[in-house]
């Protein structure tokens, strides 16, 4: 099985456009997150409206899993946190999206939402919970979000990641935990696009500018992982219990 990983997009349609290209290659396709630019030029409606075709253009090619990120949330819930109700309308077959969870090629694949509270951040937990596979089935969880105090959580100036997901993943044990949030942690001096937490393998692609988006390729007959972008292309094998040293641009 061969899974392709993206995020922070920020609707960048040259970078949507590229993965419509390549979805069929794949036999999934993660969206972590950030797929909408609060800071953009085109209101939130209208970015969404774009986005959702793509959304749908690329679930009649392959599997796509989307979690939500902190760009993301379109409103209020209940408790006043911010959710993604626009991805919950796109729900489909082929397309999975927060709070859902999908069996591809005999391992689990559970999206996460952005939590934005402890309301949202409890649910989170309760569906991680809920979702477990019996071990030893592998099991994978899109979060935007990377987990603190690790590579990939460094802006180059601190780590910026999440406490709450660090808590979950020793709890839980997944084997892998796709996410992104964190711009430029491949492509500082002591950040990381990959780093095993305890038994997890958590990855970030990073954020770069233009197609093709900086991405992850994960290809489970090799047990390998490879990280391409603007700073090189990167393999790793999946029973390191290391992560070698990658090349870094100066932070």
């Amino acid at each position: 099985m061969k899974l392709l990983a993206v995020s922070d997009l920020h609707f960048g349609l040259t970078q949507f456009d590229w993965v419509v290209q390549q979805a069929g290659s794949y036999d999934a396709v993660i969206l972590a997150g950030d797929l909408l630019d609060l800071g953009g030029h085109l209101d939130l409606d209208s970015q969404i409206t774009v986005v959702v075709k793509y959304l749908r253009t690329i679930s009649t090619k392959t599997r796509l899993l989307v979690c939500s990120g902190n760009h993301d949330g379109d409103e209020k819930n209940a408790d006043h946190e911010f959710v993604a109700r626009w991805l919950q309308r796109v729900r489909a077959a082929g397309l999975v999206v927060d709070g859902a969870g999908t069996d591809i090629g005999g391992m689990r694949l559970s999206v996460c939402p952005w939590w934005d509270g402890p309301a949202t951040r409890t649910a989170m937990g309760a569906f991680l919970r809920a979702e477990q596979p019996v071990p030893p089935r592998p099991w994978l969880w899109v979060h935007h979000a990377p987990p603190d105090g690790v590579g990939v959580s460094w802006t180059g100036q601190k780590h910026a990641g999440d406490t709450f997901l660090v808590e979950t993943i020793r709890e839980l044990a997944p084997d892998f935990v796709f996410s992104g949030h964190i711009h430029n942690s491949p492509f500082r001096t002591g950040g990381a696009w990959a780093v095993r937490l305890g038994r997890t393998w958590v990855f970030n692609a990073g954020h770069q500018l233009g197609a093709p988006p900086s991405y992850i390729e994960l290809d489970l007959s090799r047990r390998t992982a490879r990280w391409v972008s603007q700073a090189g292309d990167e393999e790793i094998s999946l029973d390191a219990t290391e992560v070698p040293a990658v090349p870094q641009t100066p932070a």
